[in-house]
């Protein structure tokens, strides 16, 4: 909205200063500045109409938490921090026309409903299970169909395709077709042709590989989304956890967008320039900035939970943006704290069924997602158990896990971005 009013008194009224609302510098770190401050100070605010309104979770007692550790009584929901913090600066900042845009808020908006309904249930109804499984697999799936379907079809949708030049006796240049084109491309790391095309994969199709390439995206979206939404809900286990990994993350994806959006920078790097996808980077700044301004209250000890009305949409926010800017192939890298709280939960749950049925109680794990491994005595797990990994022995508080999963996440960050040029 104010990227609309603001341009019209440059173009109207010559009016000073607004033409800084045409740089998208200008307007991400205004996004940044804006999401903090509405996440910090009426964060404050919406923590304590919570807890007067006793909205409530008990996450863990004291009686499991070997540090003694009482959580009762702390309020969750505060993922509508995260979701108010970032849409309004969106609204404020952003082109409202530019599909990726688009996408981006339908996709917190989808996600956060979905959360808050998964949370209202277990707060309200006081039914732990919350959401039956097959309902949040439902609106994953639908999200995922809408985003993929929507880049299909949408004209806006295209790239620019990355051509390698080279001259003799001269350094070799990359540069871009000058057509936009619509594309099933997506980035690969380390190797040199960096580009996939996902109509490559169905070539044994024929005349209709390009729609069964566009077939097979849409599939693609669907089980990224699904994963690492799912992904980032089991992290979101201790206090900081999932607010500090996944604002990495953002600031990762915000970097390869830039890039992506910047002809120049495009071309230097060898990778495909995407017209349009500057606002995403407005997007992007915002989710950063809301996540920091949460973690001011969720940081270790927590004040207020994120609950699944966070978690589910900072997942499915990161799977859509990284789809949109062609970069779903680096998310097992850059996301690779989800991807093992995932196939901690998956591995402990085969491991666990197939000694049920020899009659035998085991587990790989004392406890998953693998955070709470670390912070598990054996004392706890079930009697007449046998556990595959029990080290290490010694267990570890709770904001040292937090901080030890941060840095691992920082260091996956850098090798996403050092892939664009090891190839």
């Amino acid at each position: 909205m104010l990227y609309y009013l603001f341009r019209w008194l440059d173009q109207q009224f010559d009016f000073p200063g607004a033409g800084m609302f045409a740089y998208t510098s200008f307007r991400a770190l205004m996004a940044v500045i804006i999401a903090l401050l509405i996440s910090s100070i009426w964060g404050d605010r919406f923590i304590n109409l919570l807890r007067r309104k006793q909205i409530t979770e008990t996450q863990r007692d004291a009686s499991v938490d070997p540090f003694g550790v009482e959580k009762k009584g702390v309020p969750s929901m505060g993922g509508v921090i995260i979701i108010v913090a970032i849409l309004i600066p969106c609204l404020l900042l952003g082109k409202l026309g530019n599909v990726y845009m688009m996408l981006m808020i339908i996709t917190t908006l989808w996600l956060g409903s979905l959360g808050f309904i998964d949370d209202y249930i277990k707060i309200f109804k006081r039914d732990k299970e919350g959401l039956h499984g097959k309902f949040k697999i439902i609106g994953q799936v639908g999200l995922g169909l809408i985003v993929g379907l929507t880049l299909y079809l949408s004209p806006q949708v295209v790239i620019r395709e990355n051509i390698e030049v080279h001259k003799p006796g001269q350094e070799m240049r990359v540069v871009h077709d000058d057509d936009n084109i619509k594309s099933t491309k997506t980035t690969i790391p380390f190797f040199k042709g960096n580009n996939l095309d996902y109509a490559d994969i169905v070539a044994f199709m024929g005349k209709h590989a390009q729609t069964a390439g566009w077939v097979l995206f849409v599939i693609v979206t669907i089980l990224v989304v699904t994963a690492v939404s799912n992904g980032a809900n089991l992290n979101d286990g201790m206090d900081g956890m999932a607010a500090g990994n996944s604002a990495v993350i953002g600031l990762t994806l915000g970097i390869l967008a830039y890039m992506s959006s910047h002809i120049n920078f495009a071309g230097y790097l060898n990778i495909m320039y995407i017209p349009g996808a500057e606002e995403l980077v407005i997007f992007i700044c915002a989710f950063v900035g809301a996540l920091i301004g949460f973690l001011w209250y969720n940081a270790y000890p927590a004040q207020v939970f994120m609950g699944d009305t966070g978690s589910l949409t900072i997942g499915g926010i990161i799977a859509v943006f990284a789809i949109i800017i062609h970069k779903e192939l680096l998310i097992p890298i850059l996301c690779g704290v989800f991807l093992v709280e995932n196939l901690s939960v998956i591995l402990q749950r085969g491991y666990y069924k197939a000694g049920k049925r020899r009659g035998v109680k085991q587990r790989l794990f004392k406890r998953t997602p693998i955070h709470d491994h670390f912070r598990t005595a054996m004392s706890l797990v079930e009697a007449g158990s046998t556990v595959k990994f029990t080290k290490p022995d010694r267990l570890f508080h709770e904001a040292k896990i937090t901080v030890r999963f941060w840095i691992v996440t920082i260091v996956l960050a850098a090798i996403t971005i050092i892939t664009l040029k090891i190839r």
